[in-house]
Formats: C-alpha cells, structure tokens, sequence
C-alpha cells in the first residue's frame, strides 16, 4: 500500500547480557522525520535436484536505513553516534568513537489514512551526514541525515528467531487498538499463542 507520510520517529537504547540479549530502555524521539529509505539484502541458495529447482532458500542477511531527519540534537548524537560531550557543551566526534546499536521505530501514513508502525530491533549508525550551503536569492532548506546498518536481534523470540523487523498496520484484521496505541511507549515484544511462548 503507498503511504504519504511519515511521522513518530523514536529510538531506544540497548543493553546486553553477558549472552548478548538485547534489553530496550525506553523510546524516547529522536527527530522529526522527513523521509526513511530502508533497503534489505537476503541470502538466497538454491537446491537443484532432478535437473530442476528443488528448494529456494531466502532469508534476511542486513539491511539499511537512510534517515532524512529536521535536526539531530546533541543527546541524540551521543546515543546514536559514541561522539561526547565535553565540559563546555561542544559535541567531540573522534576517530575512536564506537557508536552502539539501538532500536528504531516509527510510523507512515497510508493513502487510505491508516498508520504503518515499525520497529527496527537493532541499528548501528555512523556520523550524521550534513549539506551546508551559504545563503542566496531564494529560501533553500539544508537538513541532515544519517544513515545506519540494520541486523536482527540476539535476544530469540517465542519462536526461538532473531527478528530484525516489526510491523503492523492499524485497523488490520486481529490488531487491537491497544497494540498501535502503546507502539511507541516501548519497542514491541512479540507475543504468540500457539507454537511458542511470549519472550517479552
């Protein structure tokens, strides 16, 4: 379904175990969005048997995320980026900053004016990327955006799986107002009936 916008952009920072089990603290906004690319590559293997295609294997490898954003706060960068801040309030990005992984969520509007809610269980971003430009004759807006490498959780599901990705649509068939209502209060967990236990 085409979607025509793009809103509620939130990050949440993750601890780990000693196993490396994601733990997610709480959602807390990142930017205003102004626009999301999200790509995705997949490990693909084929099985021939008998002169033909037997098994098709496809699976989820990494993705990325391209997010065009208003402004990027100095909190957001320390949390997104490893950069610090020292004692006179200037944002220190160095060459040994290791930026760790947090989740992302966010939300885009449908043609039909449902919302599509996201979380993106672990992204690791790099330095924010910035076009400046000095100013001329006409109003011409320079915004950042930073781009990040997506991979599925170490922390299995109720299904003993690794997701990367949630989704879901308001207003679908089997999703409870309450689901999309709370989506951004904290990154969701995945809840099954049958075939597997609540991991949350």
């Amino acid at each position: 379904m085409a979607t025509i916008g793009l809103d509620k952009l939130y990050y949440a920072k993750i601890t780990e175990d000693a196993a490396g089990n994601e733990t997610y603290g709480t959602p807390v906004q990142l930017a205003k969005a102004i626009d999301a690319d999200l790509s995705i590559e997949l490990l693909e293997a084929t099985l021939y048997a008998d002169d033909g295609t037997d098994t098709v294997i496809k699976e989820f490898k990494s993705g990325k995320l391209t997010l065009g954003i208003d402004d990027i706060g100095v909190k957001t960068a320390e949390d997104l980026t490893g950069a610090v801040v020292d004692a006179n309030g200037v944002l220190i990005s160095a060459g040994e900053d290791e930026p760790a992984p947090v989740a992302i969520g966010f939300r885009a509007k449908a043609a039909n004016g449902h919302y599509r809610y996201f979380w993106l269980y672990r992204v690791l971003f790099g330095i924010p990327s910035a076009s400046l430009k000095t100013k001329g004759d006409s109003i011409e807006f320079s915004t950042p955006s930073i781009e990040g490498a997506i991979s599925r959780r170490n922390k299995v599901d109720g299904l003993s799986k690794h997701p990367w990705k949630a989704e879901v649509t308001e207003g679908a068939t089997g999703v409870a107002p309450a689901t999309v209502a709370g989506w951004f209060d904290s990154v969701y967990e995945p809840t099954y009936v049958t075939g597997g236990n609540d991991n949350g």
